[in-house]
């Protein structure tokens, strides 16, 4: 459960703001969607695979 604490006075649409950071960082949304497909695990790795020789790509091209 996320508790934001408002001061008085405070204005609504921050306290609204505050909420909706505080919901983004929990990753809710992200699990959500991430749960509605399955994807196979070979999928994945190879997914990784070419993440990491991108990123190799792209240190190598800097350096």
């Amino acid at each position: 459960m996320i508790i934001i604490p408002i001061k008085e006075g405070e204005n609504i649409e921050r306290a609204l703001k505050k909420f909706k950071r505080k919901f983004e960082k929990t990753g809710a949304i992200r699990e959500l969607r991430r749960r509605q497909t399955f994807v196979k695990l070979s999928i994945k790795k190879r997914e990784q695979l070419k993440k990491a020789i991108y990123k190799q790509r792209m240190q190598q091209m800097e350096d």
